[in-house]
């Protein structure tokens, strides 16, 4: 009997330690969460296998992390490990699945690889057609991530056919000043762009604002994209001071919300040293 008392507590305490990750993970202090989960994995580990269900949500979770740091190899290490207990333990259209197909997808999305990420990504898809009515908001979420895998190989009129059919689903599924539908017509917005249509992309990266504006907290990493893309397209359109405006806004908030080595902030010194080049 002590013995099952011991496990009982040791199972409360690593709890705790995953609920205190989670709170970190959601302030953005990635290293404290990241402290936090290996503590909980620690502890399951003395008295779970290496496979046990419990430890799948932690290894997503810490993938997580590492993929907001933008370490997404790092990431997809521990999705992997997610998903490799997800597979053997669970029915093949259960939810947990679709998120580890998500989530991988992503990390190969960022990484590069996107025929690897289409693979996992279409997996998703195929869950969802099973298991959800013909227009829930996840199929939009599928459709918007196949679009910017589109987009990401430079098959810009795909991704836009990808993400309108999303923008369907979101227009149906949202009120108007949802933060999803922001990231929609910020999509959108990217494939116009893309395309070399300027005004187009001006017109739905300024919608996408507009929600943001009304949704959002001012030093939201979400105004640092809409503020980095409007950039971009007046740098395209060679109106470069301000290009230079909405780059340095778009900077001054990626410096506030991100970790000083996350790709992003150094993607953003590069295009305001390429606008001041021009001008």
């Amino acid at each position: 009997m002590a013995q099952v008392g011991h496990t009982s507590d040791d199972s409360d305490t690593a709890h705790i330690y995953h609920q205190r990750g989670w709170m970190k993970q959601n302030q953005g202090q990635y290293t404290e969460a990241i402290s936090f989960y290996e503590k909980a994995l620690e502890i399951y580990r003395k008295t779970l296998s290496e496979d046990h269900p419990t430890l799948a949500p932690t290894y997503n979770n810490i993938g997580a992390v590492y993929n907001n740091m933008g370490d997404y190899s790092k990431a997809l290490e521990f999705y992997e490990k997610a998903l490799k207990i997800r597979e053997k333990a669970l029915p093949p259209n259960h939810p947990d699945l679709a998120t580890s197909y998500s989530n991988i997808g992503a990390a190969y999305n960022n990484m590069g690889d996107y025929s690897k990420a289409l693979e996992f990504y279409e997996k998703l898809l195929k869950i969802r057609e099973n298991a959800l009515p013909p227009n829930h908001p996840d199929f939009a979420t599928s459709y918007d991530n196949i679009g910017q895998v589109y987009n990401n190989m430079g098959d810009y009129s795909k991704a836009l056919e990808f993400y309108e059919k999303a923008h369907i689903i979101y227009e149906k599924a949202l009120p108007p000043n949802h933060p999803d539908l922001a990231s929609s017509y910020n999509n959108i917005g990217a494939a116009y762009n893309n395309m070399g249509d300027y005004s187009k992309a001006l017109e739905f990266y300024e919608k996408s604002l507009k929600i943001r504006e009304n949704a959002l907290p001012s030093n939201h990493p979400d105004f640092a994209t809409s503020y980095h893309n409007i950039g971009q397209v007046y740098d395209n359109m060679g109106d470069y001071s301000k290009a230079l405006s909405f780059l340095e806004k778009a900077l001054a908030i990626r410096q506030k919300s991100l970790p000083s080595t996350h790709p992003l902030i150094q993607d953003t010194k590069d295009n305001i040293d390429y606008v001041k080049k021009k001008m």
